[in-house]
């Protein structure tokens, strides 16, 4: 369907039962490569959205889409990033997830890891009312993650699309009306 990822499905079926992207939105994609998910929101977002990705390694251009090269987690990057977007973001969204090691529980233990350097991303650069999604794995270390953002947002609630895997331990975590400061 001419979507650079897979994953892109992840997100319109979460988008399709959340509505979390609508027109004119200032959107945040933290590990945007290969761009599927920055597709999507440029997509849903216009007109006059602005969809803002950032990722280690090059993303090819993406109409509606703006790619910063460089690392979310550098010191500067909320800056870049607030600057690039006009603004304070409306969504952070994070399918990243650390690099397979076929031990389960390290692999959970990253990309945990991952997911709570994005909220805290997100939270210096979301307008109050703003939501977060963010890839977790299942097994059992994702309570710190949950209690800070049910302190932060009004609502947090677990999504397993339908396009991930039924065998896959991957889910997302949506928190909406982020409550600032």
């Amino acid at each position: 369907m001419g979507y650079r990822s897979r994953a892109a499905f992840k997100l319109i079926q979460l988008d399709d039962k959340l509505k979390l992207l609508t027109p004119g939105a200032r959107v945040v994609d933290l590990g945007a490569a290969p761009g599927g998910w920055s597709q999507v929101a440029a997509a849903r977002c216009a007109p006059g959205g602005t969809v803002v990705g950032i990722d280690l390694l090059p993303v090819e251009p993406i109409a509606g889409a703006v790619f910063l090269e460089g690392d979310f987690l550098a010191e500067d990057a909320p800056v870049r990033l607030e600057a690039a977007l006009g603004g304070p973001a409306d969504v952070v969204l994070s399918d990243m997830a650390a690099p397979a090691t076929g031990h389960a529980k390290t692999d959970h233990l990253r990309t945990m890891a991952l997911a709570e350097a994005a909220l805290e991303f997100a939270e210096a650069v979301l307008a109050p009312g703003g939501a977060f999604v963010a890839k977790v794995l299942q097994g059992g270390s994702e309570r710190a993650l949950l209690e800070r953002l049910k302190r932060g947002f009004a609502k947090v609630r677990h999504v397993k699309p339908p396009a991930s895997r039924k065998e896959s331990a991957e889910l997302y975590v949506v928190a909406t009306g982020f409550k600032g400061g």
